[in-house]
């Protein structure tokens, strides 16, 4: 088993199913609700019977009340497809008060992969840095998991981010309707992110999106000068942190807030984390706030 693997998060968290929160397309039979009609066992709508319809399908119930031919028909449950996308760009390597963010990517992904191939559905990667240099496609066989883990552990983030032009050509190459979790600082032009995400939504993918963040880029507590340097392009900054510490703030505020904006806009699943948050319980919550609410499908 990979060490970026949880044991005993895995067994705790198995009870519960990864749902989607669109209709799926997939290839077989699964557990998700499909935009075709079928022959599951949740019933959908009537219509009315017509030439070469399956006469195992009539409602002879129907029938009797209306003197009219009615066909039942069902929702169609299918499997999914899930693509990860992970930045791979120098910023993700980034650790002050918390572990690196792409160490942090690489175990929400190894997890929640093993999630969703172990409940029968198909899980790929995407890596990018200045393009989308690794794909590997959706598979739903358990030794796929070591390929992608593999992948995961020969991550070296460098350079500057390509996550807006990588969404783009996700939206572009994946064909089906997807779940797409993003993985990432978002440190990209947030007008750029937001038509890639809307390109992502056009395409009709259930779009999940994990704004990583280390504790110390939100709190920016500095007590001396200190030099920052740029890890996507090595520009170097020296400054005082306490003569702009309210600006940064203000500009971290605003970022935020247009980030989410950006995010809700196209209905996407946002969440900000900071990578000093134990795993077990953002994963927890992730799954639990995708499940269908009572009475709803």
């Amino acid at each position: 088993m990979s060490q970026l693997l949880d044991h005993d998060l895995l067994v705790r968290l198995g009870a519960i199913p990864v749902e989607a929160r669109l209709p799926m397309l997939g290839n077989v039979a699964g557990k998700h609700r499909s935009p075709h009609r079928g022959s599951s066992v949740e019933f959908a709508e009537y219509r009315k019977y017509v030439p070469g319809d399956d006469t195992r399908r009539l409602d002879w119930k129907a029938y009797a009340r209306s003197d009219r031919y009615y066909i039942k028909e069902f929702e169609a449950d299918t499997n999914l497809r899930v693509y990860f996308v992970v930045d791979n760009s120098g910023s993700m390597s980034f650790a002050d008060k918390g572990m690196a963010k792409i160490d942090y990517a690489r175990r929400i992904v190894a997890n929640l992969a093993y999630l969703f191939v172990n409940q029968g559905d198909a899980a790929g990667l995407s890596v990018c840095r200045d393009t989308l240099h690794i794909e590997i496609p959706p598979r739903r066989r358990p030794a796929h998991l070591q390929l992608i883990s593999q992948t995961l552990e020969n991550l070296e983030p460098k350079g500057e981010t390509g996550l807006v032009a990588a969404l783009h050509a996700v939206a572009e190459k994946v064909g089906q309707r997807a779940v797409i979790v993003i993985l990432s600082d978002l440190f990209c032009d947030t007008p750029a992110l937001e038509e890639a995400l809307q390109h992502l939504r056009y395409r009709k993918h259930d779009v999940c999106v994990f704004h990583l963040m280390d504790p110390q880029e939100i709190a920016f507590q500095f007590d001396r000068p200190h030099r920052f340097v740029d890890m996507e392009d090595n520009t170097t900054l020296v400054v005082e942190p306490n003569l702009i510490s309210d600006e940064y703030q203000a500009a971290l505020k605003e970022f935020l807030s247009n980030v989410k904006a950006a995010c809700h806009g196209v209905h996407a699943d946002y969440q900000l984390v900071t990578t000093d948050t134990s795993l077990e319980p953002l994963l927890r919550d992730f799954l639990l706030n995708r499940l269908p609410k009572k009475g709803k499908r």
